[in-house]
C-alpha cells in the first residue's frame, strides 16, 4: 500500500508537469490546428535560462534567500520564453499559415532542432546541475514521502493552470481566443485581431512552458539542451489522450499519463518478473498514445471540430 500511494504522488507531480505543457499543445492546435513541436523545447530554453540567472544571483547577491531566487529566476524565464515564442510564431508560423498543413509541421520541428542547437552552443553540451534551492525534508503521507518541491511542483502547477482556465472562460482575452478558435474570420468582423490573439496565445503557452522548465529542473536537479524533446512528446500523448484542443482535457491527460507512468514504473518489476526495470517507464506513455488514436482518435474528453469555413 505504501509503494502504491508513493507512486500516485510521484504520478500527480508528474502528471501536472505534463498537464502544463500540454496546455500549450492544446491552445495552439485549438486556435491553428498546428502542432507545436517546438513547444518542448521553449520549456528547456526556461529551465536554462532560470539556472543563469540563479548563477548570476549567486555572484551578485550570494546571500539573497533561496526562495527569492528562484522566484527571481522563474520571474525571467517566463518573459523571455514569451518573447521566443512570439517570435518563433511571427517569423516561422505566420507565413506558412494559409500553406499545406505539412509545410508548418515540418516548420515546427525544424526550429525545435534550431532551439536546441542554440542552447547547446550557448549553454555547452553538457549537463548542467540545478541547485537545490528547498528544504530536502521530506512530509510523511500515509507511509509514503513528498519532497517539498514536489510539493511546490503540485501547488505552481495548479495555480497555473487554474489561472489559464480563468482567463480564457471569463476575460475578454479569453472570449477573443474562442472567436479566433471558432472561426477567424468572424472574429475579425467582430473587431477580434486574429494575428494579436495567436500570438497571445503563443506566449501563454510558453509561460506555462517556462514555469514546467523551471520546476522540472528543480526536481531532477538537472538541466540540459535536449531536456525539452522527450517531455514535450510526453506532453503532447497528454494533449491527445484527453482530447487536444480541449483545455480541461489537456489537464486531464496529463494527470492521467503522470499516474499511468507512474504505476508502470513502480510495478513493472514485479509484473515482468525483473525482466523491464523502471527506467522503461517511457514506454507506457507512447502505448497509451498508439492505444488511443486507435480506438478513440478524439481523446477522452474531445469533440468533432467543424470545418472552418
Amino acid at each position: 500500500m505504501d509503494t502504491l500511494i508513493q507512486q500516485l504522488i510521484n504520478g500527480l507531480v508528474l502528471g501536472s508537469v505534463y498537464a502544463l505543457v500540454a496546455l500549450g499543445y492544446t491552445m495552439v492546435y485549438g486556435i491553428l490546428q498546428l502542432i507545436n513541436f517546438a513547444h518542448g523545447d521553449v520549456l528547456m530554453i526556461g529551465a536554462m535560462v532560470s539556472l543563469t540567472v540563479l548563477g548570476i544571483i549567486k555572484a551578485v547577491a550570494p546571500s539573497t534567500p533561496l526562495v527569492l531566487q528562484l522566484v527571481i529566476a522563474t520571474a525571467v524565464a517566463v518573459p523571455v520564453c514569451m518573447l521566443i515564442a512570439a517570435a518563433i510564431e511571427r517569423i516561422a508560423y505566420r507565413p506558412l499559415r494559409n500553406s499545406p498543413r505539412l509545410a508548418p509541421l515540418i516548420t515546427a520541428i525544424g526550429v525545435s532542432i534550431i532551439l536546441q542547437t542554440l542552447a547547446m552552443i550557448i549553454w555547452s553540451p553538457n549537463p548542467r546541475v540545478y541547485p537545490d534551492l528547498l528544504p530536502t525534508t521530506p512530509f510523511e503521507i500515509g507511509g509514503a514521502l513528498l519532497a517539498p518541491k514536489q510539493l511546490l511542483i503540485l501547488v505552481v502547477a495548479t495555480l497555473s493552470m487554474a489561472g489559464l482556465l480563468l482567463l480564457v472562460n471569463r476575460t475578454r482575452l479569453g472570449r477573443a481566443m474562442r472567436a479566433v478558435s471558432e472561426n477567424p474570420r468572424i472574429a475579425n468582423l467582430m473587431g477580434v485581431n486574429p494575428d494579436r490573439i495567436i500570438t497571445a496565445t503563443f506566449m501563454l503557452g510558453a509561460g506555462l512552458a517556462a514555469i514546467a522548465g523551471v520546476l522540472v529542473a528543480m526536481n531532477y536537479n538537472i538541466a540540459q539542451f535536449t531536456m525539452g524533446f522527450l517531455l514535450g512528446l510526453k506532453a503532447f500523448t497528454a494533449a491527445v489522450l484527453g482530447g487536444i484542443g480541449n483545455l480541461g482535457g489537456a489537464v486531464a491527460g496529463g494527470l492521467l499519463l503522470g499516474i499511468i507512468e507512474a504505476l508502470g514504473a513502480g510495478y513493472i518489476g514485479d509484473l515482468t518478473g525483473g525482466f523491464l526495470g523502471s527506467h522503461y517507464q517511457d514506454i507506457f506513455a507512447f502505448a497509451v498514445l498508439i492505444v488511443v488514436l486507435i480506438f478513440r482518435p478524439s481523446g477522452l474528453l474531445g469533440e468533432r471540430v467543424a470545418d472552418r469555413a
